[in-house]
């Protein structure tokens, strides 16, 4: 493990030094907030009104945090990098590297999203206390909880992601999986919480990786319970590990068509 945690550091220091180059990304992420705030308070009437189980504070902070961990975790490194390494060929120098492939991909992704995310939770934050308020029940007691379900929500999500990209073992292309995949995301579970879904639909949403992203860490944040707390965990245990076993399985049959065909 020596290796990736080397791996990890040299890209973490290389993106300290370009940390204004990702803050250009905070004028998206203030419009869209911007637009969402004065939707939910356009669409909430009376104060202390409930929509899908929510408060009009509660619902503007889970568009906020949710959002943080869509900007502040995203990266060319898991989306795109696998795919055009397999394209253009590098990926027979990569995989003789005395390391992993997968496991470097997501050694090089933890270092970016590790600068980019605590750059987007002090704009969340400042941002949230400054047009909303702060959130009535929230508990700081509840933040190891919550850091630790942000956490595995996102390697879950660099998982599959890096399993599209594989694909381009078999495919040309696997962008436009990435894209409905990333749209998915962020229509549910990331711009509206699973609840104000219809009931048939949150029973499907709840079986599929989309719960346990951005869904599961943001409802942490602004209605936290033991039982839910427990429940999003132990579902993000089972989709890491899924997610995991698919990865190397479809990285090692990609490697083996490789040596089938001659590199």
């Amino acid at each position: 493990m020596r290796k990736y945690a080397v791996i990890y550091r040299s890209v973490l220091m290389e993106n300290l030094q370009y940390a204004a180059n990702i803050a250009m990304g905070f004028v998206s992420y203030f419009i869209i907030n911007f637009v969402f705030v004065n939707l939910w308070d356009y669409m909430y009437g009376a104060s202390g009104e409930l929509i899908a189980g929510y408060t009009k504070e509660q619902m503007i902070w889970y568009v906020m945090m949710t959002e943080m961990i869509w900007f502040g975790a995203r990266s060319a490194t898991i989306a795109r990098q696998a795919s055009m390494d397999i394209r253009g060929g590098n990926i027979a120098y990569m995989m003789n590297k005395p390391y992993y492939y997968p496991l470097y991909i997501l050694a090089k992704y933890m270092g970016e999203w590790s600068v980019q995310m605590p750059m987007y939770m002090a704009l969340a934050l400042v941002m949230g206390m400054t047009m909303v308020g702060g959130l009535p029940r929230f508990r700081a007691i509840t933040l190891p909880a919550i850091v630790l379900c942000t956490v595995m929500g996102i390697m879950i999500n660099a998982t599959f992601k890096l399993c599209i990209s594989l694909l381009a073992f078999w495919i040309e292309d696997a962008s436009p999986f990435q894209w409905l995949y990333d749209k998915l995301i962020l229509v549910v579970g990331t711009l509206f919480p699973v609840e104000i879904f219809p009931a048939r639909l949150q029973v499907l949403f709840k079986m599929t990786p989309i719960y346990t992203v951005c869904y599961g860490p943001a409802k942490l944040i602004v209605d936290f319970s033991t039982q839910k707390c427990v429940e999003i965990l132990s579902a993000q245990v089972m989709y890491l590990a899924a997610g995991s076993v698919l990865m190397f399985w479809i990285y090692r049959k990609g490697v083996k068509k490789l040596y089938v065909n001659g590199g």
